[in-house]
């Protein structure tokens, strides 16, 4: 790794990693998730660069939340019509898309520029177990 306090883009080494949230608390994960994603784990961090690593993230539909947010915590969006305004618990979330909980907690510790979404697009989140990043031996991350 290169040690350099002037790193440039094409510098930039991408490692894997991967996380299994099954019985972890969502907040906590995101943060580390977050870290990892923006590269702030690394001695080279750069804010104006995408330095961040891509996170494999696993058991998505069994991530905890404290207290009562598994019914309080409304997830709200709007379709764009008139009265389009819609919600759902986070019950209803994980019924339906389990990864968007995971998803969402990480989208909102991003950076709000425009490399947040080049951040985000290394960001992996799957249902079960099964993954197609075996290739890549990600790393554990804890």
């Amino acid at each position: 790794m290169i040690m350099d306090k002037n790193i440039k883009p094409n510098d930039i080494e991408r490692e894997w990693y991967i996380i299994d949230v099954k019985d972890r608390v969502l907040g906590r994960v995101a943060t580390k998730i977050a870290k990892v994603l923006q590269g702030k784990n690394k001695p080279t961090f750069s804010p104006q660069w995408d330095m961040g690593d891509h996170v494999v993230v696993l058991n998505a539909d069994k991530i905890v939340v404290t207290g009562n947010k598994e019914q309080d915590k409304q997830y709200y969006w709007h379709t764009g019509h008139p009265g389009g305004i819609k919600q759902r618990s986070v019950a209803e979330m994980r019924a339906q898309k389990p990864e968007e909980i995971i998803t969402i907690a990480v989208r909102g510790m991003m950076p709000k520029t425009k490399l947040a979404k080049q951040m985000m697009a290394k960001l992996h989140v799957y249902v079960g177990v099964e993954h197609p990043y075996e290739a890549q031996k990600p790393k554990d991350l804890e």
